[in-house]
């Protein structure tokens, strides 16, 4: 049913489906009315170039991993495999912990992106070959 890939091309990918989610969620939650003023509430006194910066830092990580996963050796990609899957968990869950406005596009998409990273968690933590 399922043809073997190699361990980076399939890290690789799915660091690439995430990317997709992220990107869908953040157009998708654009066309909800009042999301912009959702957005000002939650930056608080945080400047929002300073909140986009944030941002645009954290949304860094699964581009360079895509790279990483496929050019750092086995026993370093793995672990940076692992610890950026974890970062990305904390910030795709962390800010809607509590939140009881979430909406129903965010919670299922954000559960493909949790998956997808648990996934790596898993792929990483049994990459036993280097020349996958």
């Amino acid at each position: 049913m399922f043809e073997t890939i190699k361990t980076r091309t399939l890290l690789s990918t799915l660091w690439i489906v995430l990317m997709l989610n992220m990107i869908y969620i953040d157009i998708l939650t654009q066309n909800i009315p009042g999301s912009h003023e959702d957005m000002l509430a939650f930056a608080g006194d945080t400047p929002i170039p300073q909140l986009m910066m944030i941002a645009a830092f954290v949304i860094e990580i699964p581009i360079l991993m895509v790279l990483f996963s496929r050019v750092l050796k086995r026993s370093i990609g793995r672990w940076v495999n692992i610890g950026a899957a974890i970062l990305m968990i904390a910030f795709v869950v962390g800010p809607e912990i509590g939140n009881p406005a979430v909406n129903p596009h965010y919670l299922f998409m954000g559960a493909v992106e949790v998956l997808c990273m648990f996934g790596v968690i898993f792929i990483a933590w049994r990459w036993k070959e280097d020349g996958q």
